[in-house]
């Protein structure tokens, strides 16, 4: 019997170890595939900036210069690009003149990073759209608007009524539609 008892615990044994090793290899396995995953993730996050700068910087070579500094045109060509992306174009130039036009009117901050940041004033700000790969006609649309298109003739706001929740924004005067944005004063 004490044969069997030794050989019994001796089995026990050996079977928590196995158990336990079976625990850290599998933590360890996930361990190691967490990190490829976030080290994935950074260069693909470098990968898209570096293209953003390249796109920009093109796009800054072969255009003319505003009275607006790139980092303005490149904040604004972001908020377009997360509000507007699919939308037409002259909508997505619509979305930048809101905001310069935003800019002229004492209500709000005058600095086109003032208007963009203004809490709760934009969902791409909120929602990290913002950071979405830009797409050449945000830049161009962005390039248009701080060059004085306003094809909204002055409009300081706009929404999507299949998606917004603020009441308010309603009760504003519709001056028109463009894609699925109203826009009004």
């Amino acid at each position: 019997m004490g044969k069997i008892l030794k050989r019994y615990s001796l089995f026990i044994l050996l079977l928590l170890i196995s158990f336990i090793l079976s625990i850290y290899s599998a933590k360890l396995i996930y361990d190691i595939k967490r990190a490829s995953y976030e080290n994935i993730e950074k260069k693909l996050e470098k990968a898209l900036e570096s293209t953003d700068k390249e796109v920009l910087n093109e796009f800054i070579e072969t255009q003319g210069s505003t009275s607006y500094q790139n980092k303005d045109l490149y904040l604004l060509a972001r908020v377009i690009n997360g509000e507007a992306r699919g939308e037409p174009y002259v909508g997505q130039v619509a979305i930048g003149a809101v905001i310069i036009n935003r800019t002229k009117h004492p209500g709000f901050p005058k600095t086109i990073s003032g208007v963009i940041y203004q809490p709760g004033a934009f969902t791409c700000v909120s929602d990290g759209q913002i950071n979405a790969k830009l797409e050449p006609t945000a830049l161009k649309a962005a390039r248009d608007a701080l060059n004085g298109w306003d094809p909204t003739n002055g409009c300081i706001y706009y929404y999507n009524p299949a998606k917004t929740t603020n009441k308010w924004i309603w009760s504003r005067k519709v001056m028109l539609v463009i894609g699925k944005h109203r826009f009004a004063k």
